[in-house]
């Protein structure tokens, strides 16, 4: 077990007063360049919140001048490498709640990034969710981000009575940290999808204050919705689209992605003798789109392994964790 750590000032810890410098041009920029309110207005309304989307989200002639307008006032294109090395600079890191699994991630859940977890029923999927919902509000030096979470529950399993178990292992006000965590709850995939441009706008308008987006889980409804394998090509399409979407808000807010995942049996690897039976849903649509893929499995007891699969900087290792009272914890 973790040693409890110091007193946290809420006050420090998230400064509403302070306003965090932001990464990002929001739509309302495009004011500047003559792009009427009403206009931005239908914007917004449809969705796009910044002016990086109007790039990647426009494209007929009627909007052709806004788009214009978007070019002026964001740099597109190529850049340097030395632009975006510049750029990385801002990437903040999340503590999951354990020293050796942030060790496996670099130094915890990455900002611009989408970092899925998966496993069976047990391992902690839901716990590092809510983990990850407190530790964001935490100052840098003690593994957070100082800012706010947005969580959304597909499956009905986002518990307050966690983040307070869990605020109160790092000596945080509990009823501050839930007032940190905005929660909505889905019922289909395509309210799951519209969420997503409901969050952009709030996002945009708060400043740049989120650090974190969870979803749980990624597929449990496109998996109901869409059934078989004749629906199956158009599950992964829509897929495709809210996984571009996450993937956008990542890099335009500097957030960290955070989803979970199901995983299905996989008999191939029984008769090849591989070390996993288990391989995540969703398929290679899934599996490109996610920056770093983790593994969780169970251990002894109360402890679990977390397997590092994927990753584009990071070699394949192993870290043992714990579900404890506090979420997730050392072994």
């Amino acid at each position: 077990m973790s040693q409890t750590p110091s007193v946290v000032d809420q006050s420090e810890v998230l400064n509403e007063n302070q306003a965090p410098e932001t990464t990002f041009d929001h739509i309302d920029t495009l004011q500047q360049y003559n792009i009427n309110a009403a206009d931005i207005t239908k914007l917004r309304n449809g969705g796009i919140s910044t002016v990086m989307a109007v790039l990647q989200g426009l494209s007929e002639v009627k909007v052709e001048k806004i788009k214009e307008a978007a070019q002026k006032c964001s740099k597109t294109g190529f850049l340097t490498a030395a632009e975006v090395a510049k750029k990385r600079e801002s990437i903040c890191n999340i503590s999951t709640g354990s020293k050796a699994f942030d060790a496996i991630l670099g130094a915890g859940v990455q900002s611009q990034a989408i970092t899925e977890v998966y496993g069976e029923f047990r391992t902690g999927k839901t716990q590092l969710c809510h983990t990850a919902c407190v530790t964001v509000q935490l100052p840098q030096d003690m593994g957070g981000a100082s800012g706010k979470a947005a969580y959304i529950d597909t499956e009905g399993t986002f518990r307050p009575d966690r983040i307070r178990s869990i605020a109160a292992r790092f000596n945080m006000d509990e009823e501050a940290a839930l007032d940190n965590i905005t929660v909505a709850r889905a019922f289909n995939s395509e309210q799951q999808m519209d969420l997503l441009n409901t969050l952009a706008a709030k996002m945009a308008d708060e400043g740049g204050i989120y650090r974190l987006v969870v979803v749980d889980s990624i597929l449990a409804l496109f998996r109901t919705d869409y059934s078989g394998r004749g629906e199956l090509s158009e599950r992964q399409q829509k897929l495709n689209q809210h996984l571009t979407r996450l993937i956008r808000l990542a890099e335009e807010f500097n957030v960290a992605i955070l989803i979970s995942n199901h995983v299905q049996a996989d008999p191939g690897a029984m008769t090849t003798f591989a070390a996993a039976d288990k391989k995540p849903v969703g398929g290679h649509v899934l599996g490109h789109a996610s920056t770093t893929r983790i593994y969780l499995r169970k251990g002894r007891g109360n402890e679990r392994i977390a397997k590092l699969s994927d990753s584009p900087d990071l070699p394949e290792t192993e870290a043992t964790y714990a579900l404890g009272v506090g979420g997730i914890e050392e072994a």
